[in-house]
C-alpha cells in the first residue's frame, strides 16, 4: 500500500473534477492491473489524503477497515473512491455494489459522506451515484 498527499490541497468539487483527478491517477498505473484509489476530503472538498491499493489482473482488495481508519485519522468529512476494471468494462460488479453500500453505511456513522465511487474501464467511467446506488 502506498500513501500520497495531495500538495497543495486540490479541490475535487464535482463529478467532472473527480473523473479528471482519478483519470490522472490511473494514467500512471498499469491498465492491466486493478487498483483502488481513495481521496479523503475536507469540508471544502479539498483532498487532504490520497491512498492507493494496488491489485493484480484479477482484482484488488477493497480494504474497508483501512479506509474507515484513515477517514477517522484524517478527519475526513467526505471521500471519493475509484477503481479500474482491466477488462475495459466500466459496469460495476455485484461485489463493487456490496462494498460501496457497506462503506457508505460505515462512513455515515463517522459523519463522513461517500460522495461517489467511480469505476473506470477503458475510456469509460461509471458513477455509482449517477447510477442511483448512492
Amino acid at each position: 500500500m502506498r500513501y500520497q498527499r495531495a500538495e497543495p490541497p486540490l479541490k475535487i468539487d464535482g463529478p467532472t473534477a473527480a473523473r479528471r483527478f482519478f483519470a490522472q491517477c490511473f494514467a500512471e498505473q498499469d491498465p492491466l492491473k486493478e487498483s483502488v484509489w481513495v481521496a479523503h476530503l475536507d469540508d471544502q472538498a479539498r483532498c487532504i489524503h490520497l491512498s492507493h491499493y494496488p491489485g493484480d489482473p484479477c482484482g484488488a482488495d477493497f480494504p474497508l477497515r483501512e479506509i474507515v481508519r484513515e477517514a477517522a485519522l484524517y478527519g475526513s468529512t467526505a471521500m471519493l473512491i475509484a477503481h479500474n476494471h482491466p477488462s475495459g468494462d466500466a459496469s460495476p460488479s455485484a461485489a463493487d455494489l456490496r462494498a460501496t453500500a457497506r462503506l457508505a453505511a460505515v462512513t455515515s456513522a463517522l459523519s463522513c459522506r461517500l460522495v461517489d465511487h467511480l469505476v473506470f474501464g477503458g475510456a469509460h467511467c461509471a458513477s455509482l451515484r449517477a447510477l442511483g446506488y448512492l
